[in-house]
Order: C-alpha cells, then sequence, then structure tokens
C-alpha cells in the first residue's frame, strides 16, 4: 500500500519522507489556507521533496475552466496530479486532462457509481472519502470494498486512494481490502507506531536495565 500525506506542510512532509514512509502528497484549498502561503510556492516545494504524485486541486466549477485551471498546475511539476471533483464537469475535465497524459485525481467520491465513471473517465486515482461517509452514520470501508470488487472485475488501471482517514483502524481496514493509497493527516500515520503494550515493555525493559548499573558504549 501506497502512504500519501494530506498536508501542505513542508516540514511534516519532510519528516516523513525522510523515513521513507511518503509514496506522495494530497492538497486542497483548505490545506493550501492552513499554510498561509502562495500555492504554486508551496506546491513547487512539496513536488521537489517528494517524488511521487503530489495532487493539487482545481477551484473552478465548469469544465472548460478546470481543463485551464489543471494545465496551469500541471506546468508547476511532472509528478502534479490533477484533482477535479467528481461531478460532470470534473469528469470531463478528468477525461480531457488523462488524454494529453496528465494524472488525474477525482475527489469528493461517495458510491461505487461515481466510482465506475471515473474510471471509464481515465481517472489515475479515485478518492473515496470514507471518514465523511462515517460521519452520516454510512459504511465508508464498504465503499472501498465495492470500488475494489467493480475495479478487479473489469481490470480498471484506476487506483483507489481511500481519503478523509480518520483513524489508525481506517489505514488497516483500508490495507486489508485492498485500496492502493491511502492518504492521512501525518498525525495519523505517526499514530500507527503507538500501542499500550509497546509502552509498557519498552517502560519495564528500561527499569530492568537501569537496575544492572551497566551502559551499553
Amino acid at each position: 500500500m501506497k502512504f500519501f500525506v494530506d498536508t501542505a506542510d513542508v516540514a511534516a512532509i519532510k519528516e516523513l519522507n525522510d523515513l521513507g514512509m511518503v509514496d506522495g502528497v494530497t492538497t486542497n484549498p483548505s490545506l493550501i489556507l492552513k499554510s498561509g502561503r502562495d500555492i504554486t510556492e508551496v506546491t513547487k516545494e512539496i513536488c521537489d521533496l517528494v517524488a511521487g504524485p503530489v495532487s493539487a486541486e482545481v477551484v473552478a466549477e465548469d469544465a472548460k475552466d478546470m481543463i485551464r485551471e489543471g494545465k496551469t498546475l500541471a506546468k508547476i511539476a511532472p509528478n502534479i496530479a490533477v484533482k477535479v471533483p467528481l461531478t460532470w464537469a470534473g469528469l470531463t475535465a478528468c477525461k480531457a486532462l488523462s488524454s494529453e497524459g496528465h494524472m488525474v485525481n477525482v475527489t469528493l467520491c461517495f458510491s461505487p457509481a461515481q466510482a465506475l465513471l471515473a474510471a471509464k473517465a481515465g481517472a489515475t486515482f479515485i478518492s473515496p472519502f470514507i471518514g465523511r461517509l462515517d460521519d452520516i452514520n454510512l459504511d465508508g470501508l464498504e465503499l472501498i470494498e465495492d470500488i475494489r470488487t467493480i475495479y478487479d472485475n473489469y481490470d480498471f488501471k484506476t487506483e483507489i486512494l481511500a481519503a478523509s482517514i480518520r483513524s489508525v483502524n481506517h489505514i488497516t481496514d483500508c490495507a486489508k481490502i485492498g485500496a492502493d493509497v491511502i492518504t492521512a493527516p501525518p498525525a495519523v500515520i505517526k499514530g500507527m507506531v503507538k500501542h499500550v503494550l509497546t509502552d509498557r515493555g519498552l517502560e519495564q525493559f528500561n527499569a530492568d536495565w537501569a537496575k544492572t548499573g551497566q551502559k551499553i558504549g
């Protein structure tokens, strides 16, 4: 499974990237706002830092302007994946941009039918938002399962990029289902290392070692 980091915080990306935990990055207008930086400047810095795809989102609502914005974003770096919404205009832009060789991430997916349309339109990635489905008492992980079945049935090459990840359990469950990629905030990815028994065991080892009075090196 590939790990994408869902942030525009360059320092946080660098920390994880140095450990080999970053296969790509996803950004959106809200994350750019939070960074407080110019979209082109921060996106270029992220693209220079990370070898894998960096999703940068269009903000237009009609297809023609989405295509124009997508082409502008794609000029920032070769590893840009243009992010478009799962609307009819977004699918139109996806088809146009992917036909020109650009990576496209179709976002805000909430149904298997939408995911099927995105694959037909040539999406590089489909981003089902599992946390937001959980928020309204629907099963976000079931959506991942359904998309996995459909894509495997017809050998679609579009990668399932599980988004709106809220917990470590979301990540491990997506891995068991067979999502190709997850994108999560840095804190959630770093939280994967934590386990109460690991902490308890380390505490006991350190206490026992202190009693020996020895040093290493």
